[in-house]
């Protein structure tokens, strides 16, 4: 048969509706994959092994929510994250079947645009336990102030995606440009580059800060509550866990960002090996980390030594005290123990 060559999305001469019905009707046989959605087959390898990643860290974090019953918020972000990024795999996979499909392409763009911004709330939720647990005086700011900041930050980012892919998915289905919602989905992550910097450098000041004065001051400048907890292997590991997943998922949202700049017909849209590498490994190696070692238990020993000082507190204190406690008591307790 004859080949329709297809007009770029961006083109103003574009017939969208022309488009649609000539991919609607193409099938790996009679059209060339440059006309895909994609301008490539995606790997049926590469995105089933990624679609069994996700799920096998669903389903860890899972089972490790019943298991430590701790950091609830965490969990429930690093949950939405990972059935986002399930759901968007299974939208590549059906796209192996046929990348002619739009619903497919449709599925994974939004749903792996979006996840790592539900894992994103999750990492900034940790800071203000391990600030607690250094000592608040290395902070610049109050530990609490962390998710105050960056949870909202993370919630604009998120909306601005979510409503981005929408525009665009209702865009794409009435046979539109997409190129409005895009550029939304773009700004959105533009945001989430800008906020995931904003944290490391604060995370980076809150490092160098208590350095700084454990030279000149040494354990007298950390809180001695949280010395064995600090001391651990399990928490040491968590922090190097949090720091990779970190740069890892702010290195998936620059190219992200680059990405769709370009449009969906952009050169870095249709380069198979660099999605693999920059989005799905990177974002499979936060997960995974975070899941080897989980908040819930690298800080055990926190919750142990902070629910016997409160305990200690209270049986001196007497009836009255426990309804009423105390400013000291309920830092103590809000320090480490309550779920993020």
């Amino acid at each position: 048969m004859d080949t329709l060559h297809l007009l770029p999305r961006a083109s103003p001469g574009a017939n969208y509706t022309a488009i649609t019905d000539y991919r609607n009707h193409c099938t790996l046989e009679t059209c060339p994959l440059s006309q895909s959605y994609y301008a490539y087959r995606p790997s049926l390898p590469a995105n089933a092994l990624f679609l069994a990643l996700f799920s096998f860290s669903l389903l860890c974090f899972l089972v490790q929510a019943l298991l430590s019953r701790r950091f609830i918020g965490f969990t429930i972000a690093l949950v939405c994250g990972c059935i986002l990024e399930v759901v968007g795999y299974a939208g590549r996979i059906i796209s192996y079947i046929n990348p002619f499909d739009q619903n497919g392409f449709l599925v994974q763009i939004c749903c792996l645009t979006i996840a790592p911004a539900f894992m994103a709330a999750g990492l900034y939720l940790c800071l203000s336990r391990i600030v607690n647990t250094f000592g608040r005086e290395n902070s610049r700011i109050a530990p609490l102030s962390y998710p105050r900041i960056f949870i909202p930050c993370d919630i604009v980012s998120l909306l601005l995606q979510a409503i981005g892919g929408a525009m665009a998915s209702i865009a794409s289905h009435q046979n539109k440009s997409a190129d409005n919602g895009d550029h939304i989905m773009v700004a959105g992550l533009a945001f989430q580059v800008l906020t995931l910097l904003i944290f490391m450098v604060l995370c980076a000041d809150f490092a160098v800060k208590t350095l700084r004065r454990m030279k000149t001051m040494g354990e007298q400048a950390l809180d001695p509550t949280y010395a064995k907890l600090r001391q651990s292997w399990s928490f040491k590991t968590f922090l190097v866990a949090l720091a990779l997943a970190t740069v890892c998922i702010f290195i998936r949202s620059v190219y992200r960002v680059a990405e769709l700049s370009a449009g969906w017909e952009g050169a870095l849209i249709k380069n198979q090996n660099l999605f693999i590498g920059l989005e799905g490994v990177m974002v499979v190696i936060a997960v995974l980390a975070l899941n080897a070692f989980h908040p819930g238990f690298c800080f055990r020993e926190g919750y142990d030594m902070s629910l016997k000082k409160v305990k200690s507190k209270k049986s001196k204190r007497g009836d009255v005290e426990k309804e009423s406690p105390s400013r000291d008591e309920a830092g103590s307790e809000n320090a480490i123990v309550p779920d993020a």
